[in-house]
């Protein structure tokens, strides 16, 4: 790794740090439920002096569903949950299908990671990403990641990823493994 480059794991939302909704969207903040292991995964990250940063798709945004000021609530619950566990993200990004300055492109694009790596000076072949979803694997295919980490969900899978997880219980465990110095 190089010195001034920090590595970085990638989350996805829904499905990962959050209990999936199903087909649907998290449209509220009492909605928004962490999954097992991601408090633990976040303060394992922080010990190891690396970035944890969440890249979601939020087209319920877009689809007029919520507003946004409600995804930033349900954003700060999952902020408020986390920091209750000893726990943080440094950052969040997202696409909101609203084509405003601040949505990212929709995955697979890597554009999230990509933002996120020129913010933080990230090494993007020493960093990692978590998700669900065929699309989050091939985000970290395109943005070069050292690998990707797939939970096992509900999705169907076509897309392989460098790890597979039965949960996010495992987490934790798993990036002991990766995230040794």
């Amino acid at each position: 790794m190089t010195p001034s480059l920090r590595r970085c794991v990638f989350f996805d939302r829904d499905g990962v740090v959050n209990q999936s909704p199903g087909e649907g969207y998290v449209l509220s903040p009492e909605a928004f439920h962490l999954n097992p292991g991601i408090a633990e995964a976040l303060r394992l990250i922080r010990e190891r002096e690396t970035l944890a940063i969440v890249v979601t798709s939020q087209k319920c945004v877009g689809k007029g569903l919520i507003s946004p000021e409600t995804l930033t609530k349900i954003h700060d619950r999952m902020n408020g949950l986390l920091e209750t566990g000893g726990a943080s993200f440094d950052a969040i990004y997202s696409h909101t299908g609203t084509g405003g300055p601040e949505d990212h492109p929709a995955k697979p694009n890597p554009g999230m990671i990509f933002a996120a790596a020129e913010r933080f000076a990230i090494d993007l072949r020493q960093s990692w990403i978590i998700g669900d979803a065929d699309r989050d694997i091939e985000m970290g295919i395109a943005a070069g990641l050292a690998g990707t980490i797939r939970i096992r969900g509900e999705k169907a899978i076509t897309v392989p990823a460098t790890h597979t997880l039965e949960n996010t219980a495992e987490i934790p465990n798993f990036l002991r493994i990766i995230l040794q110095f």
